[in-house]
C-alpha cells in the first residue's frame, strides 16, 4: 500500500501498536488542552478581566463545542475515513491553541477554545475505533483501559510540568509551542495510520441504516451507560480541569505548583486504575460490580478531600490517588457498550456514551463558578476575586452527589458477562 509516497506494511505485529500509540498521543494532547486553564486561572482572570463565572464559561466553551461535535463523530468515523477525519481534528486542536496563545480578545479566546473542543471530540472515539479494528475482542477491555492511561498522562503533564514550563517561558509562548506540536502530530497520523486491518474489514465502512442508529438510541441500557459515564467522569474533569487547583491552595495552604502536583495524583490514579480494573473485570467476568464498588470508594475519598481538612500531605496525596484510581472503572462503560451493540456501530455508541461527559462538564464548570460568585463577599486579592473556603465547600459539594447517583444507576445496568455466570 502506497499513499503520499510512504509505504506502510500493516501486516507486521508492531503496526497495530504504532497505530494505538498515535491515537494515544492524540489523547495525551487532548487532556493537555482540556486542563491547562486550571494552572493559569489567575493569568486568565487578570488578562480578560473575568469573574468566577466568566472563567468557568471560558473553560466550558471547550465542552460546548465538544458536546455538539460529539453528536456526529461516531457516525462519521463508522462511515468514513478514521485516518483523514482524525488528522484534520488534530490540526484543528493545534490551530485553536495557537490562536488562543496570541489573542488579546475574550471573544477570540472563546472561539479558540471551541475549535479545540471540536477537534478533541474525535480523540476517544478514534482510539476505541482503532482498538476495535486492530486488536482482538479479548484485548479490547485492556487496550481500552490504556486509553485512560494515555489521557491521564496528558492531564498530569498539563499540571505540574506544564506549570513549570509556563513559569519559565510565559503562558503565551508555551501554549504557542504546544500548538505547533499538534501540527506535527496531525502530519504523522495522516502519513502512518491506515483505515483497515486485513482481518477486520467488517468493522470499517459497513453501511449503517437509520434503523440501526434508532435502535441504538432507543436502548435503555445505552442511556444508562451514557448517564453513568458523565456522572462518574465529570467530578474528575471539573476538579482536575479547573476548580480543584484553587481549592487545594485555599484549603491546604499550597502553592500553585504544589496544588498542581497534588491534582496530578488524581490523573495518575485514573491512568493506572483503568487498565488494572479492566483486567480485574475480565477475570471476575463482572464489570458492573467492579464499577459499583470503585465508584463508591472514589466518592468517599473525594468527600474526605473536600471536607476533612486539614490532613497530612501524605494522606491527602493517597486520597487523591484513590479518587482517581477508583474512577478508572468508568472506562468499562465503553467495553460494555461495544458488547451490547452491533460491531458496525462501535464508534457511534462510544460517541454517544462519551457525549454525556462533555454535557455535564459544560454545565458544571461554569455552574460552580456562578455559585462561587453568588457567595462572594466582595474581597479582591491581587486583582482577582477571592472565594472563601465555605464557598468552595458548598460549590464543590455537587461532585460527590454525582458519584452517588452514578453508583445508583449501576443497579439498573445489565452486564452480559455477569448474566453468563
Amino acid at each position: 500500500m502506497k499513499q503520499l509516497g510512504l509505504r506502510i506494511n500493516t501486516q507486521t505485529a508492531i503496526y497495530p501498536i504504532l497505530v494505538i500509540i498515535l491515537c494515544a498521543a492524540f489523547l495525551f494532547y487532548k487532556y493537555v488542552l482540556q486542563v491547562y486553564p486550571s494552572i493559569i486561572t489567575v493569568q486568565l482572570m487578570r488578562e480578560f478581566n473575568l469573574s468566577g463565572a466568566g472563567l468557568g464559561n471560558l473553560a466550558a466553551t471547550f465542552y460546548y463545542a465538544y458536546m455538539v461535535t460529539q453528536i456526529f463523530v461516531g457516525i462519521l468515523l463508522d462511515k468514513y475515513s478514521t485516518r483523514w477525519l482524525t488528522s484534520a481534528a488534530i490540526f484543528c486542536c493545534g490551530l485553536g491553541l495557537i490562536l488562543f496563545s496570541q489573542t488579546q480578545s475574550l471573544y477570540i479566546a472563546q472561539l479558540s477554545r471551541g475549535l479545540m473542543g471540536a477537534g478533541v471530540a474525535f480523540a476517544t472515539v478514534a482510539y476505541m475505533k482503532a482498538a476495535a479494528i486492530w486488536f482482538s475482542p479479548k484485548q479490547y477491555a485492556f487496550i481500552g483501559g490504556l486509553l485512560a492511561t494515555a489521557a491521564m498522562a496528558g492531564a498530569v503533564f498539563g499540571q505540574a510540568p506544564l506549570s513549570y514550563l509556563i513559569k519559565m517561558t510565559g503562558w503565551r509562548t508555551c501554549l504557542y509551542t504546544i500548538g505547533l506540536v499538534g501540527f506535527v502530530l496531525a502530519a504523522l497520523f495522516a502519513l502512518i495510520v491506515r483505515d483497515k486491518a486485513a482481518k477486520n474489514h467488517d468493522l470499517e465502512h459497513v453501511p449503517i441504516s437509520l434503523g440501526d442508529v434508532l435502535s441504538l438510541v432507543k436502548s435503555k441500557q445505552n442511556w444508562l451507560l451514557t448517564l453513568y459515564s458523565g456522572l462518574a467522569f465529570s467530578p474528575i474533569a471539573v476538579f482536575g480541569g479547573l476548580w480543584g487547583n484553587p481549592f487545594l491552595q485555599q484549603a491546604y495552604e499550597l502553592s500553585a505548583t504544589e496544588a498542581a502536583s497534588m491534582v496530578s495524583l488524581v490523573f495518575v490514579g485514573l491512568g493506572i486504575g483503568s487498565p488494572v480494573l479492566g483486567m480485574i473485570s475480565d477475570r471476575l467476568e463482572n464489570r458492573r460490580y467492579v464499577m459499583l464498588v470503585n465508584t463508591l470508594i472514589s466518592c468517599l475519598a473525594l468527600v474526605l478531600v473536600l471536607f476533612a481538612h486539614p490532613m497530612p500531605t501524605w494522606l491527602l496525596s493517597l486520597l487523591l490517588f484513590v479518587f482517581g484510581f477508583g474512577l478508572g472503572s468508568f472506562m468499562l462503560v465503553f467495553a460494555m457498550g461495544k458488547e451490547m451493540n452491533k460491531p458496525a456501530l462501535t464508534a457511534t455508541v462510544i460517541a454517544m456514551i462519551n457525549s454525556s461527559d462533555a454535557f455535564l462538564d459544560a454545565l458544571t464548570e461554569p455552574g460552580i463558578g456562578k455559585f462561587l460568585d453568588m457567595l462572594w463577599d466582595g474581597r479582591v486579592v491581587n486583582g482577582i476575586h477571592y472565594f472563601s473556603l465555605h464557598s468552595y465547600h458548598l460549590a464543590l459539594g455537587v461532585l460527590p452527589i454525582y458519584l452517588v447517583v452514578a453508583a445508583f444507576l449501576l443497579l439498573f445496568i445489565s452486564d452480559r458477562r455477569e448474566n453468563r455466570t
